[in-house]
């Protein structure tokens, strides 16, 4: 047989939360929800600094309510689907094909570092720092 303690316990009728008897003291039983193992990517990780170092009340919120980690995950996937958009679309606007890239390597290299540069102070504009 199982040697299991039986604890006090009660509810709260005002917050609904749970309480049980530890010694002398009454303690909530708060339990986070268990959250999927999701990686965030970079712009994730980026929004979540941004929000962490300037916007702390808003972060506090959400981490609170627990919706900081869906938040970050869907600035990240939009971010993500941003950032193929406007590179396909940067790229045909400058005529860069992979005809280009097999003729002039160097200058592909060059045309697409500025591309992705511009692009990527688009989304932080846009997403990250907003």
């Amino acid at each position: 047989m199982e040697n299991i303690e039986l604890k006090e316990r009660f509810i709260d009728e005002r917050t609904g939360i749970e309480y049980i008897k530890c010694g002398d003291y009454y303690l909530p039983n708060l339990v986070m929800p268990i959250r999927k193992n999701i990686r965030i990517g970079k712009y994730g990780r980026m929004r979540a600094r941004f929000l962490k170092e300037n916007k702390k009340a808003e972060y506090s919120i959400m981490l609170i309510d627990n919706t900081l980690q869906d938040h970050l995950i869907e600035v990240d996937r939009a971010a993500n689907e941003r950032y193929n958009l406007l590179m396909k679309q940067f790229a045909e606007r400058e005529n860069i094909t992979e005809e280009f890239k097999a003729n002039n390597q160097m200058e592909w290299v060059q045309k697409m570092n500025n591309i992705k540069n511009s692009v990527e102070e688009i989304i932080l504009q846009e997403l990250i720092y907003v």
